[in-house]
């Protein structure tokens, strides 16, 4: 391996881009870049809420893979904008392999951080004969501890400004459970108390997501068409335990014994504490564990990029 980081693969555009009904009043915005008829790979983005940017598509060369990104419900350019009714993982997860029929492809590529990681190793599990790999960034397990960890006790300790501006939103004697509290706000009649909420709850996230501030990420949540989507369907998977067992995805890790993985993380990050990627590496040893130790939770951090390039090319043979 080489001294030298590995950058993003430079600007690309999709060859394809669509809307795909999946029922239940949703559609989903994709699209695909690459190389048609290339190694097959799925982008599943973070959040829940949260949605596809340009710099998302440089993650794989362009010349070995063909890539499909998407929109999950209710995030980016997906319809009906910010929808939390027939929206959880179990949904997404048949979305997924709605998308997979599509493009025609027997398996693929799965790559997915923070909640990505969560929801591919929760399509993973479930469709283990449809992917070919993992590519995981800041593991996300879902499980009751690392909720807590970051909406209780925990990066409250590190970011502790920060926390007194989000739980302050909050009248004390709703503070036991900040999530519910914030659910309901987003939920609210009042456009204007659905707001706030969602730039106090996207804030938080963003001051948790990077090892350095970053100022663009955080101006970014004044716009409401990022905040309220992150924020609402966000709240709703935390109060709903993401839909998901505790301990479920570690307990069913051997449904994915077979495939090989890299998981990439960074360890400083705040957000998802790497106590979770050593449990999955643990229970997962067909599994590498790639640590950053200059890197918080963020895609878009130097050492985060580098192996997250450096992984998809050593799943495509390409030689260091």
């Amino acid at each position: 391996m080489t001294d030298e980081r590995r950058t993003l693969y430079p600007e690309i555009e999709p060859y394809e881009t669509g809307m795909l009904d999946v029922g239940e009043g949703h559609s989903l915005y994709y699209e695909r870049v690459g190389t048609p008829g290339a190694k097959p790979a799925v982008f599943l983005h973070g959040g829940p809420g949260g949605g596809m940017s340009p710099s998302h598509r440089r993650q794989w060369d362009p010349e070995l893979y063909d890539v499909l990104l998407f929109d999950q419900r209710g995030c980016g350019k997906s319809l009906p904008f910010a929808e939390i009714e027939n929206n959880d993982t179990w949904r997404i997860v048949a979305d997924i392999e709605r998308l997979r029929e599509m493009c025609g492809h027997d398996a693929w590529q799965v790559f997915g951080g923070s909640w990505g990681a969560t929801l591919a190793l929760a399509y993973a599990q479930t469709h283990p004969q449809r992917a070919t790999e993992l590519v995981l960034r800041g593991v996300f397990l879902a499980r009751q501890k690392e909720k807590d960890w970051l909406y209780s006790y925990g990066a409250s300790e590190i970011m502790a400004e920060q926390w007194d501006d989000f739980s302050g939103l909050v009248p004390e004697d709703e503070r036991g459970n900040l999530v519910k509290a914030y659910y309901e706000r987003l939920t609210s009649d009042r456009e204007d108390i659905r707001f706030a909420a969602a730039r106090e709850w996207s804030l938080w996230e963003g001051n948790v997501a990077t090892l350095l501030p970053d100022e663009a990420l955080l101006d970014s949540f004044a716009d409401p068409s990022k905040a309220v989507p992150f924020a609402r369907i966000c709240a709703k998977f935390f109060l709903e335990n993401f839909y998901l067992e505790e301990a479920q995805l570690l307990e069913n890790v051997d449904r994915i014994a077979h495939i090989p993985g890299i998981i990439v993380q960074g360890r400083h990050d705040i957000c998802t504490p790497p106590t979770s990627a050593w449990a999955l590496k643990k229970a997962w040893p067909q599994a590498e564990l790639w640590i950053v130790h200059d890197a918080g939770h963020s895609a878009g951090e130097p050492g985060i990029v580098d192996g997250l390039v450096r992984a998809t090319d050593k799943l495509a043979g390409k030689a260091d």
